[in-house]
């Protein structure tokens, strides 16, 4: 399995160093080792997706391993859904690769020849994963349009991304599934308030994903105890860093610690057969 063309749809084949449709609509491979399957015309942006700044606070606070726990939950179920299948998995919106290397490793020690896939609009995120984790096949795209053919995946792995539920369907396989991670009730619970004076619980609801059925459920909760400056790249990586204060702002870079709960809820949904 591989790549299709983003332009016309028809399969792309790989050849020196290049992918390529019978349309002669072509892809190079970059220096890092991903390939770009963005066309300009599908961009609403010179450069979607997240910035270096961004980026490199993402990788600071991951390379902590605070998320840890919920890296392992999340490549323990993948492995363990993924049995008896062909392990060709997909992780949209992969960022910097900390969650679809751990995947990639889990599955490849169950089957020697599954095939991970991690997708990101962001072209910055991308050339750092693919410069990092050699297992896994990189590759810049939409997850609104994805250069995968119809039922060509076992699962999708989404964490936080937007997506189209139909995409999810067309792509895998039947009785295929999608693994998804959402914030549950308390996350972050104490960074919110220093921001807003009421906060609210995030909503637990499942989402409908139409063509699915929810198959799995379960929350995973602790409190990290985050060492001096990780805070604020905590901040740095959420939408909440466009309404912090310069205040909070400083006072997360410089506190000596700051405990602030992780809550997350992980779900697995099945693809209804046809």
């Amino acid at each position: 399995m591989s790549y299709q063309c983003p332009l016309c749809h028809l399969p792309l084949a790989f050849a020196d160093r290049t992918y390529r449709c019978e349309n002669n609509h072509s892809f190079d491979l970059a220096k890092e080792g991903y390939v770009n399957l963005m066309p300009v015309q599908h961009k609403r942006s010179k450069d979607p997706g997240d910035n270096k700044e961004m980026m490199q606070a993402r990788r600071r606070f991951l390379e902590k391993d605070y998320y840890q726990p919920m890296k392992l939950t999340v490549a323990q179920l993948c492995a363990q859904y993924l049995q008896n299948t062909q392990h060709q998995l997909l992780d949209i919106g992969c960022g910097e690769g900390y969650y679809t290397d751990e995947v990639a490793a889990q599955l490849k020690q169950q089957d020697s020849n599954a095939r991970v896939f991690g997708l990101d609009i962001s072209k910055v995120m991308i050339r750092y994963a693919a410069k990092r984790y050699t297992n896994v096949e990189f590759t810049v795209a939409s997850s609104h349009r994805l250069p995968f053919a119809d039922e060509s995946l076992d699962a999708i792995l989404r964490i936080y991304a937007p997506c189209k539920a139909e995409e999810l369907a067309r792509c895998l396989k039947n009785d295929g599934i999608v693994v998804t991670v959402t914030p549950a009730g308390r996350h972050l619970f104490q960074l919110r308030e220093h921001i807003y004076q009421d906060v609210r619980l995030h909503n637990e609801e499942a989402e409908a994903l139409e063509g699915f059925t929810l198959e799995h459920e379960q929350k995973l909760n602790y409190m990290m105890n985050l060492a001096q400056g990780d805070a604020f790249d905590l901040l740095q990586m959420t939408p909440f860093a466009w309404k912090a204060s310069d205040e909070l702002r400083e006072m997360l870079k410089t506190a000596e610690h700051f405990d602030c709960e992780a809550d997350f809820m992980i779900r697995i949904y099945r693809k209804l057969s046809a």
